[in-house]
């Protein structure tokens, strides 16, 4: 197996033992994205401008794998408040065209740093 590290200086630096993503074949596994603005490595303020925050940084990572959003096949989406799931799929539909990724939304306890949205993916690039 031929595993490729995947970085990008557009998205946060992982912040512990992990690698942005992980290209093996045409399968790329996306590591969780918080809303961390990669210049600053500071969480951004504001739920909304977190989900996109999260999004532009899983961008950024697609690309630098040779991608884009559009290539995720499955998307998980994990908020520390389930009541934020309309926003997210609102702010998805502006990153997202048809057909969309398989996903799911996961409510869990706590995230990284505090944060209440974290988001990981599967992506398949040509």
């Amino acid at each position: 197996m031929n595993k490729q590290v995947i970085t990008s200086d557009r998205a946060p630096a992982a912040i512990g033992p992990y690698s942005q993503a992980i290209k093996v074949g045409n399968t790329v596994y996306l590591s969780g994205q918080i809303p961390l603005d990669p210049e600053t490595m500071e969480v951004v303020e504001g739920m909304e401008q977190q989900i996109c925050q999260v999004f532009d940084n899983l961008t950024a990572v697609a690309e630098a794998a040779g991608g884009t959003l559009q290539d995720i096949v499955k998307l998980n989406i994990f908020l520390t408040d389930l009541g934020h799931f309309s926003l997210v799929n609102e702010v998805m539909a502006r990153y997202f065209s048809q057909p969309y990724p398989a996903r799911a939304a996961i409510g869990v306890a706590s995230l990284p740093k505090g944060v209440p949205v974290e988001m990981d993916g599967i992506m398949v690039v040509s």
